[in-house]
């Protein structure tokens, strides 16, 4: 990015740069996320067929699992105006209600000519196991300052 384009409070970001957020999932995001996108899958909401299953029970969405790192970009890195272009995200491990999970985004790679970033991007259950990894690619839009 120039000199003039910085995107955030910090201004555009570098390589190495981390960023991260810690959120319990619940129950609710399932009904939420349900709602949303319409998925009623019975590993979200039947226990005992859940519990039949390899994740031995009730597994959240794998959307409720990734919105974590919208709100890493969003909010922490690059920042506010950021949107995605493209991800490649691997789905290691399930999440259930009740886990913490943490979503981390590192800055492997700042294009010169454009407000463009490349993340890579993690999200860990409270027991150190990688649920997500995979990268993103992010542009970052500078955002209207109001006057004076």
């Amino acid at each position: 990015m120039k000199d003039g384009d910085a995107v955030g409070p910090g201004g555009a970001p570098r390589v190495g740069q981390r960023a991260e957020l810690t959120r319990e999932v619940s129950k609710r995001d399932i009904e939420l996320f349900t709602e949303l996108s319409g998925d009623r899958n019975p590993l979200h909401y039947d226990e005992a067929l859940a519990k039949r299953t390899t994740f031995g029970g009730i597994i959240v969405q794998g959307g409720v699992t990734s919105a974590i790192l919208n709100a890493v970009v969003a909010e922490k890195l690059p920042g506010p105006g950021t949107v995605f272009l493209h991800v490649d995200w691997n789905f290691k491990a399930p999440v259930k209600p009740g886990d913490k999970i943490t979503g981390a985004v590192e800055v492997i790679k700042v294009r010169s000519d454009k407000p463009i970033t490349e993340l890579k991007t993690t999200v860990t259950r409270g027991d150190g196991v990688v649920v997500l990894e995979g990268e993103a690619l992010c542009y970052t839009m500078p955002l209207l300052r109001p006057p004076g």
